[in-house]
C-alpha cells in the first residue's frame, strides 16, 4: 500500500467518526512561527449563540481550590496571567506572565474519568486552564503534571445541560506545543511538531491523517473549503506555512488574525439542515514574546489587548478585569479599561 493509500485510508476512517456527530462545535486554534522568537498562537471560539466572555488579569500568589467537593485540588498561584472566562465563571483559556498559552476547544467523545482515576482530588473544569497556567512556565511542565495525573477532571455543563467535552492546545515562549486529549480517562499527549492548526473533531492521530492527505494532493491547487472541522484545520494549516515570517509584533498579530478569519466561521451562518451550526463569536491572539494578548470580538469595530508586562503581577496586587460588555469600541492597548476587582465566581 502507498502512502497516498495509507493517507486516503486515515481520512475515511476520520471522515467516518465525524459522519457520526454531525452538530460538532467550531472552534480553531493556530500557531504562527515569525522571527525573533516571535509566537503567535491564534484561537477563535464558535458556538450557535453568544458565549459572554470577560478578560481577568489575576496576580501571583493568591490561594485557590479547583472545586467545591471534598479534597479539591487546592494551589497558590507562582504566575501571574490573563484568563478569558466565559459567563464569568469558567476559564476557557489564557496566557501567563511566561508566556505560556493554552486554549481548549471541544473535542465529542472526551471521556474525563474512569474508575480508577475518579477517585482522585477533584478539579473542575471551570479551574483547570487556570490551574495549569498559575504553576506552569513550560510546556514540558504541563506534560509532566499531565503524566502524573493527580486530579479527577469534572466536565461543567452550560447552555441547558452542554458538556464541555474539550481537548487543549499548548504552547510556551520557545514555540514548543503539544495537544492533550481524554480517552476515558487515560490522557493522551502529542508534540505538534511542524503542524500549525488544530480544530475540534476528530481525535489528533486522525486530523493530522487529514491534513496530510491534503499536503500531499498540494494546497496551492485545491484546499476543502467547507466549515466543517476537519476542513479549517487543513486551511488553517496550509495558510500558516506559507505567509511571511516576521519578528514585527503587529505584523505577526495582523498575519494571525487573517489566517484565522480564512478558517472561520462567518457570523450568523445558516444552513437548514443544520440548525445548530456554531459561528464565530470572537477570537484571541497571544503573543508569547512581548506578552500581550489580543481579543477581537467579531461584532465590535476592532481589537485590543492587555499588555501583561504594564499590570502589576506581584503578590498583594488586585485582580483586575475588562468587561467586554461594556467595553465595545476599545481598539489598541486595553490596560487603562481594566477595573479592581474580586474575582470570578467558577462554575464548579
Amino acid at each position: 500500500m502507498n502512502k497516498l493509500h495509507i493517507a486516503l485510508s486515515g481520512l475515511l476512517l476520520a471522515i467516518g467518526s465525524i459522519a457520526a456527530t454531525p452538530e460538532a462545535e467550531a472552534c480553531s486554534r493556530i500557531l504562527y512561527v515569525g522571527q525573533d522568537s516571535l509566537y503567535v498562537v491564534g484561537r477563535s471560539l464558535d458556538w450557535k449563540t453568544p458565549i459572554p466572555t470577560n478578560l481577568y488579569v489575576y496576580p501571583r500568589g493568591i490561594e485557590k481550590v479547583g472545586s467545591d467537593k471534598p479534597n479539591a485540588v487546592r494551589w497558590t498561584s507562582k504566575y501571574g496571567a490573563v484568563y478569558a472566562v466565559g459567563y464569568d465563571g469558567g476559564v476557557t483559556e489564557g496566557m501567563n506572565e511566561k508566556g505560556l498559552v493554552i486554549n481548549g476547544l471541544f473535542c465529542k467523545g472526551t471521556v474525563y474519568d474512569n474508575a480508577q482515576t475518579a477517585t482522585r482530588p477533584p478539579m473542575s473544569m471551570s479551574m483547570f486552564v487556570a490551574w495549569l497556567l498559575d504553576n506552569n512556565a513550560t510546556v514540558d511542565e504541563v506534560a509532566e503534571v499531565l503524566k502524573e495525573h493527580n486530579f479527577s477532571l469534572s466536565g461543567a455543563t452550560f447552555d441547558e445541560g452542554t458538556v464541555s467535552a474539550l481537548h487543549w492546545g499548548v504552547t510556551d515562549a520557545s514555540g514548543k506545543s503539544i495537544i492533550f486529549e481524554f480517552d476515558h480517562g487515560n490522557i493522551n499527549i502529542y508534540e505538534m511538531g511542524d503542524y500549525r492548526a488544530m480544530t475540534n473533531d476528530p481525535n489528533w492521530p486522525s486530523m493530522t491523517a487529514i491534513i496530510d492527505y491534503w499536503n500531499k494532493k498540494g494546497g496551492q491547487n485545491t484546499l476543502p473549503g467547507t466549515v466543517s472541522s476537519p476542513d479549517r484545520a487543513v486551511r488553517a494549516n496550509y495558510f500558516a506555512h506559507h505567509v511571511k515570517k516576521t519578528g514585527e509584533a503587529d505584523l505577526g498579530v495582523s498575519i494571525t488574525r487573517s489566517i484565522l478569519v480564512n478558517s472561520s466561521v462567518p457570523y450568523t451562518y445558516e444552513i437548514e439542515t443544520e440548525p445548530n451550526v456554531s459561528s464565530t463569536q470572537w477570537r484571541s491572539y497571544a503573543d508569547t514574546r512581548d506578552m500581550r494578548y489580543y481579543f477581537d470580538i467579531v461584532t465590535n469595530p476592532g481589537y485590543y489587548y492587555i499588555d501583561l508586562k504594564k499590570c502589576n503581577l506581584e503578590k498583594g496586587a488586585k485582580i483586575l478585569k475588562l468587561d467586554t460588555s461594556k467595553h465595545t469600541q476599545i481598539v489598541g492597548e486595553a490596560n487603562k479599561y481594566l477595573d479592581k476587582n474580586p474575582g470570578f465566581t467558577p462554575m464548579y
